[in-house]
């Protein structure tokens, strides 16, 4: 019987990535992503609602993939999500980026970034200076060459390319197989938490 064979993650998590929960989690999980893919979109909430059944069992670590030749949208909205992180709203500019994934023009962009209250001027001028561009495109030759990311999402679970599916249950319970530590206890009610991401779908495709 043969088993797929382990990936490593090569460029380890660090000050410039964009993180969310404590350092000292039992489990990092790192998502390489793109704003405008279908599947990154569909596992928007499933991760949302892993990291809220969690908490701080969980570091969430996200990283640009943008594939512009299949979604010519994609760098924009990565240089949005980096122009809001500068004035500290990065996540919330990634959830609005998400749950309007076919609205990534850029009118769209500055009414995100109107709407999580961000100063219009300086992401305007981020904008059209393409100030963060050469820090996304850096980034992707990384992804490319060093992890040989091919497409999004991509998931690394303790540092180990996850390759199983994005479904609530699945996913929760490869997380808690990657914790060394035995700290991390699920929920018995799994089905309670499939129903409040389907709600939560169910919201962000109004």
């Amino acid at each position: 019987m043969s088993y797929p064979e382990t990936v490593k993650l090569k460029n380890p998590v660090n000050d410039q990535d964009h993180v969310v929960g404590p350092d000292n989690a039992a489990v990092t999980l790192l998502e390489y992503g793109n704003f405008e893919c279908i599947h990154c979109g569909q596992a928007y909430p499933i991760i949302k609602q892993v990291r809220n059944v969690l908490a701080n069992d969980l570091r969430f670590v996200f990283r640009h993939f943008p594939t512009v030749r299949t979604h010519p949208h994609s760098l924009r909205a990565a240089e949005a999500a980096e122009a809001a992180g500068a004035q500290g709203k990065f996540w919330e500019m990634h959830d609005e980026l998400f749950t309007h994934q076919t609205a990534l023009e850029d009118r769209d962009l500055m009414r995100y970034a109107r709407r999580i209250g961000l100063d219009l001027n300086k992401f305007s001028q981020a904008m059209s200076e393409n100030i963060f561009l050469p820090r996304i495109q850096a980034n992707y030759q990384l992804s490319l060459f060093d992890e040989h990311i091919t497409g999004t999402p991509t998931l690394y679970l303790n540092g180990i390319r996850y390759m199983g599916t994005t479904d609530l249950q699945t996913l929760l319970e490869s997380i808690k197989e990657s914790d060394a530590t035995g700290q991390i206890t699920l929920p018995k009610k799994i089905g309670r938490v499939r129903q409040a991401v389907s709600k939560f779908r169910r919201g962000a495709n109004r």
